[in-house]
């Protein structure tokens, strides 16, 4: 095995604020791998709206200004390393870790119960509350990497993990199996995609809210009813029509998403890009004995689940563009338009890197 560099390529957010915050540096320093940890040569790492609502302090509640602007609350420690999505090699092993898992093929597990060699009291988040994958190598503890079997490129695999475990988390939390009939907004974003899949993977029902324009990209992927954002859910579907509901979006018409499940029915939710501040008719909520799921920490058998699922062929990989990690800001311009449908994948490898393309 070649020896390690002792600086790498990556990118360093500096601060809450704008693109600005973001600095290429080719000085970082390697992270070495505690005694429990492997080293991971970063292949791809896909962008996500957390890496975009850590840096603009999205998360506090006072625009950053206590500090607690993570994915999970704490205090982001400045400079860091973001990126959640992370497809690579392991390159090095800590000394309490088997050689034998040198050069497998791995996707990192983004929620975290376990870094800096101990257990954590609450969950840490790859790229949020710790250093993530957008460089050229990564440190995370060896069972938060799982090997995967598959075909498929970096770019594709890097399109999985955070997406697709939160979108499998979503479902099991809320017991979607094949009698139901789930409803999905934010359907042609990373997470949505993901759900619309792998609802389907369950036989399950799948009507997905999402623009015109991405229709028939959704449809594809397994929605058999498409309504657009601008409906009326209540109007399209009418009331007690549906048995889940999976929201990524929250807004103006959140409401709306209570009246049409079923009495007994269940909310899951992992995102509010539509707006995080809601109106509640508490009537609603306990007349139809509806159960609210806020769906952040994985359930233990998520991520294994998905790896399953990933090497079965179970789901694809919906990539909409690449970028060098050079162009980070570009990337994150196009993913926050929201006109692309799937995932903005950034490649770190030099034999990946080529100009931002549709895959």
């Amino acid at each position: 095995m070649n020896e390690l560099p002792k600086t790498m390529r990556g990118v360093l957010l500096t601060g809450h604020g704008g693109l600005d915050k973001l600095e290429i540096r080719d000085d970082i320093p390697v992270p070495e791998p505690g005694a429990d940890d492997v080293l991971i040569r970063v292949g791809a790492a896909a962008v996500n709206n957390t890496d975009i609502n850590t840096r603009t302090g999205w998360y506090s509640k006072d625009d950053g200004a206590s500090g607690d602007a993570s994915w999970t609350g704490n205090a982001v420690r400045f400079p860091l390393i973001q990126g959640a999505d992370v497809c690579g090699r392991i390159v090095a092993v800590g000394d309490k870790v088997s050689k034998n898992r040198l050069n497998e093929r791995v996707l990192i597990e983004p929620c975290l119960t376990k870094a800096n060699g101990k257990i954590l009291e609450s969950p840490w988040y790859l790229g949020s509350d710790c250093n993530g994958g957008f460089s050229e190598y990564t440190v995370v503890a060896s069972g938060h990497a799982y090997q995967v079997e598959s075909s498929l490129s970096d770019v594709e695999l890097a399109s999985f993990p955070c997406s697709y475990s939160t979108a499998e988390n979503l479902l099991t939390r809320a017991g979607v199996d094949a009698h139901d009939t789930v409803l999905v907004t934010g359907a042609s974003g990373g997470v949505g995609s993901a759900v619309v899949q792998l609802a389907k993977a369950r036989r399950a029902k799948v009507i997905a809210i999402t623009s015109p324009a991405k229709s028939d990209s959704v449809k594809s992927l397994g929605a058999e009813r498409i309504l657009f954002r601008e409906d009326s859910v209540v109007q399209a579907l009418g009331n007690s029509s549906v048995d889940v509901v999976i929201d990524l979006v929250a807004g103006e018409q959140w409401s709306g998403l209570l009246d049409v499940l079923k009495p007994s029915g269940n909310y899951a939710t992992a995102g509010a890009i539509g707006g995080p501040l809601v109106e509640l008719d508490v009537r609603t909520l306990y007349l139809k004995d509806l159960s609210l799921f806020g769906c952040t920490v994985l359930e233990k058998e998520i991520f294994s689940n998905l790896i399953r699922r990933i090497e079965r062929n179970d789901i694809v990989a919906v990539v909409a563009m690449t970028f060098p990690v050079s162009q980070i800001a570009e990337a994150q311009k196009r993913f926050a338009a929201k006109k692309h449908t799937g995932k903005i994948v950034l490649t770190l490898t030099e034999d990946m890197q080529y100009q931002a393309k549709d895959i």
